[in-house]
Formats: structure tokens, sequence, C-alpha cells
């Protein structure tokens, strides 16, 4: 018989929903969905979905797994870098990743769902930033029904997020993820490059200077803080991370019972004081915004390929002509197949780094192909960004140049509204050319 293990139900007087995240630790982590079935049926719980090394089938069968069960809240995640991820190089078929967009579509599909997702609103460069917010939009539109905000101690930017929810008229709720920050998690972060997260150095001095005074509790009264600070700014809740013994949460919960009657404005004071903050930029990394000079060559090829594109593929007369053609069934035989494949990758490869992935989306993702991101995200970034450079680290965040671009040629309701299908795995390694001109 299974151990029933015990969960609270309350935190310093808030309703606790508990929530079972996916393979954070190990790419080998156990399933949240078998997890869940070692806690007591009645308590309510989000389980965590991550499209690391995922496709749209698994996810699918994950929903109906998740009926079965009857667990209705889930939080849809890209994910962040697989530990054992591939590039396809060498005898290993490349590692991809289903996109929290698409997860949102399918999962709203279905029905019956309540449909969270996260936003990372601890971006410091213009263009990750609004890179960030237009996956946002999409994310809404695709029916999401709350986000959760990455791990950060950063008020500003946590205040711009629901302000953002306001300004826009969206009526979803937000939830802020925090953690008491103890120096060794600060360094086991930073040491590991957790993706998304921003730990700068005034931080660490702070943490070090209490942890060589013995002030450690400072860590869960700032955690306290932000929890009030989020409540009185009107965020729905918050996901408490890496607070999981009685005794820490214990601590926790009589720091908010204490500190329960401040204003914002006295939270505020206090939270300054315990960071040793003196101008508020101390929890934000130094940013050094690109010319825009540095995106004119992409300029350039959005208009030379946005042209050929108009010229082959929007007009009526081409696309009648291209159906006629592609519709003989000379093209099904495998020698005319592999030849036609072998045309377009080389025409488009060199150009914006094509992997033959049977569903070309350059018109919506300003002709830089998702396929040079690492993930093969289409709709827009993961949460993993640093100052514009991709979570993997040897390269910059295409979506980043995508949103400068946009701003450049005009596009940004396109990276705002435009919601791309995910590639079905059956199309790889078949000509889109081909594939665009017969569904015509």
């Amino acid at each position: 018989m299974q151990e029933v293990l015990p969960v609270a139900t309350q935190l310093a007087g808030f309703p606790v929903c508990m929530t079972l995240s996916d393979r954070v630790r190990s790419d080998e982590d156990i399933a949240p969905l078998i997890a869940a079935q070692s806690y007591p049926q009645q308590i309510e719980k989000v389980l965590h979905y991550a499209g690391k090394g995922r496709d749209i089938h698994d996810f699918n069968l994950f929903l109906t797994q998740a009926k079965q069960h009857g667990q209705q809240n889930l939080l849809l995640l890209t994910g962040d870098k697989l530990k054992q991820h591939h590039d396809g190089q060498g005898s290993h078929a490349r590692t991809r990743y289903l996109e929290s967009v698409n997860a949102v579509i399918a999962a709203k599909q279905q029905g019956g769902f309540h449909i969270g997702v996260a936003l990372n609103p601890f971006k410091y460069s213009q263009a990750e930033k609004q890179a960030q917010y237009l996956k946002l939009h999409k994310k809404l539109q695709a029916g999401a029904d709350y986000i959760i905000t990455q791990l950060g101690f950063d008020l500003v930017a946590l205040k711009q997020a629901h302000e953002f929810l306001i300004e826009e008229n969206y009526t979803q709720k937000i939830l802020a993820c925090v953690m008491p920050l103890t120096l060794a998690r600060a360094k086991f972060m930073l040491k590991h490059n957790v993706a998304g997260i921003v730990i700068t150095p005034h931080m660490l001095e702070v943490l070090a200077q209490e942890h060589d005074s013995d002030q450690t509790e400072n860590t869960y009264l700032r955690c306290a803080l932000q929890i009030l600070i989020c409540q009185h700014i009107g965020y729905a809740g918050v996901h408490l991370s890496a607070c999981h013994k009685a005794d820490e949460q214990a601590i926790l919960t009589s720091y908010i019972e204490q500190y329960r009657h401040l204003d914002l404005k006295q939270c505020q004071q206090l939270w300054t004081q315990l960071w040793q903050l003196k101008t508020g930029n101390e929890l934000r990394p130094a940013v050094v915004e690109k010319s825009k000079l540095s995106n004119l060559h992409q300029k350039v090829k959005y208009q030379f390929l946005d042209t050929i594109h108009s010229t082959m593929f929007n007009s009526s007369l081409v696309k009648g002509l291209g159906a006629y053609i592609f519709s003989a069934g000379f093209w099904n035989k495998a020698l005319a197949a592999k030849l036609l494949l072998q045309a377009e990758y080389l025409s488009k490869h060199f150009i914006v780094g094509c992997e033959s992935c049977g569903q070309c989306r350059l018109a919506e993702t300003l002709y830089i192909c998702p396929e040079t991101c690492p993930k093969g995200l289409a709709n827009g970034p993961c949460g993993g960004t640093h100052l514009d450079r991709c979570e993997f680290g040897d390269r910059e965040c295409i979506h980043s140049v995508k949103a400068r671009l946009a701003e450049e040629v005009d596009q940004i309701q396109v990276l705002k509204k435009q919601l791309i299908p995910t590639v079905p795995i059956e199309i790889r390694g078949t000509s889109s050319w081909k594939n665009w001109y017969v569904k015509q």
C-alpha cells in the first residue's frame, strides 16, 4: 500500500495548494502525476509539465492521464535546458522542446483544466523584456487562466508585471515565485547557472555578511516581506519555493504574522533596509543596450526575404500553379522527394539556418528560423535568457533579435498575436514547399 504523506492546508492563514515540479533536479525525476498519488487526494495540487524533450503527442497523453486521476490544475512550461540535451550532432537525434504556447492551446482544446503559465519579468535589456511580454500575450490569448512569475527579488519588475495585466485589460490572476534566499542557495544558483534567475554581487555580499554575523533569519524575514508586498500590490498569491520543512515554514509564518500589520510603504522601507539598498538598482544587473546599427543586416535580410515570400507564396497565381505542380504523384517517389528536400535545404540553410522542419514558419518569425533556437521555439523565448544571451550561452537569443527587428520593420503585432502551431513530428524531414502548396 502506498504511503500517503501529510500536507499543510494553510500557511499564516493563507490557503495552500501544493505544487509538484517536473524534472528540476535531474532529467529522470519522478513525474508529477505519479508523485501526486503519494499525497492526500483532497489536497489541491498543481502539476508542472515541462516540454523538455517532449512532443505534442506526449502532452496529449499526459492530459488524458491527468483527467483520469482527477487532476485539473496545470502549470505549463517550456522548461529549462535538459541536462542530457543533444544538439543533433553525432549519433543522437536533436532534443526538441514542446513550447508552452502550444501546450496551452492543446489543454484548452481538451477542456476541463485550470491552466497556468510562467512569466520572467526579471529581464533588463529592452529586447529580452519585450520578448517576454510579447510571448505572454500569446499565452493569454491561447487560453491561460493564471500566471506565475520566475523566482526573483526585484520589486520594481514584480510591480511592472502586475501593472501590465491591468493596462492590457487582462483578467487573469498573477502569482509571484518567492524563496527564502540563503547564501548557500544563492551560490548554488550562480555556480550552476540556474536559468533566468538574477543574483547580483550586492546580494551575495549582503547574504555573506548575514551568514558571518549569524543573522541568517533575515532570510525568512525578507521572504515574509516579499509575500506581504506582493499582496499589497495586487498579486493573487505566491509560489513558495525551497521552504518544504515544517520548521522553515514555522519561521516564515511567524514573520508574516509579526509584520502583517505593516502597510506597503512600511514593508518596502524594511525590505530596502534589509537588502541595504541605496539606489534601488543593486538587485539588477548592469545593462548595455545594443546599437540599432547592429540590427541593420537583419533588417535588410527581412526586406529581401519578405519580398521573395510575397512573390512565391502569397500570390494567388503562384499558389494555384504550385498546388497543380506538387499534386502530381511524381513527388511521392523517394528520389524526387529527396532531391526536392535537398534543393530546399540548400536554398535556405545558409541564409536562415533551415533544418527541414516540413512546416516553414519564417513569415511568422520575421525570417529568423525558429530551428536556430536550441529549443526550437517559434512563439517566443523561454525564461532562461540573461541580457539577451541564450540559456545555452553560445549565442544571442533569437527572440531578442526578433523583438528588435520587429520595432524596426513595424511588425510587433505579428510577434504579439500570431500563434504558431507545433510542427507534427511526422512531417519533419519533408519539403515545406510541397506541404505549403498542396494544402492551399
